[in-house]
């Protein structure tokens, strides 16, 4: 059996407290459960018993806490599971919320990973927008679901390029900046190679177009 080393008051929750197992941090629960379950400091107690007390006493109110939090924007089921272990709630209280906002369809990676892919397409390429899902917990099938709805990468990098190469002049040293731009928002390096060699090309003949007009212009004024 463990035993309870400390039980603290939260700092930002006065109604609630912390309980600390074997000297280290367990969980949280609401004052009035721990008093009224009477817990105390050098009790010993079996960790499945914290768990049943907090299951049973404060899945309503973590219910709410995920609910408000995900207020804000949609969340993924990872972000929400270490969000509620954040706040001090135990495995089965996070499975018992996220099992209640799957039903209700408040939680959904693949719709996340749509919403997220298609925004941030703005400015990214696939494999930095894939990263960052999967460091948000959505799962390799939601991710390339997602990315296989996105436009052509060849439109995304040619706006990130316009935008980067805006007031900069069309040299070498500048496409060369510009191609590693492109990589480190993720695009592939044939998509970042063929989007600068677009602009340098349309830059070029940019170029030529007027130092034709300049010349058809002097031999006018003769």
């Amino acid at each position: 059996m463990a035993e309870i080393t400390s039980i603290t008051p939260q700092l930002k929750d006065k109604e609630r407290c912390n309980i600390y197992v074997d000297g280290r941090f367990y969980c949280g629960l609401r004052l009035e459960t721990a008093v009224r379950c009477r817990l105390r400091v050098g009790q010993h107690i079996e960790l499945s018993r914290l768990d049943e007390i907090q299951l049973e006493s404060e899945k309503s109110q973590a219910l709410d806490k995920a609910l408000k939090h995900l207020s804000a924007s949609m969340k993924t089921e990872k972000q929400m599971r270490d969000y509620l272990a954040k706040k001090g709630y135990v495995p089965a209280v996070c499975d018992h919320v996220l099992e209640k906002l799957r039903g209700y369809g408040f939680v959904d990676d693949a719709e996340y990973g749509r919403q997220y892919a298609r925004f941030a397409a703005r400015g990214k390429g696939a494999r930095l927008i894939a990263l960052e899902l999967k460091q948000k917990g959505v799962g390799e099938e939601a991710v390339e679901a997602a990315l296989s709805e996105l436009p052509p990468a060849a439109s995304a990098a040619e706006a990130v390029l316009q935008k980067y190469m805006r007031h900069k002049l069309p040299t070498r040293e500048n496409f060369a900046k510009a191609y590693r731009h492109l990589i480190s928002r993720g695009f592939g390096y044939d998509e970042a190679k063929e989007a600068v060699a677009a602009l340098r090309d349309g830059a070029e003949e940019g170029g030529a177009e007027e130092g034709e007009g300049e010349s058809g212009g002097g031999e006018g004024g003769e």
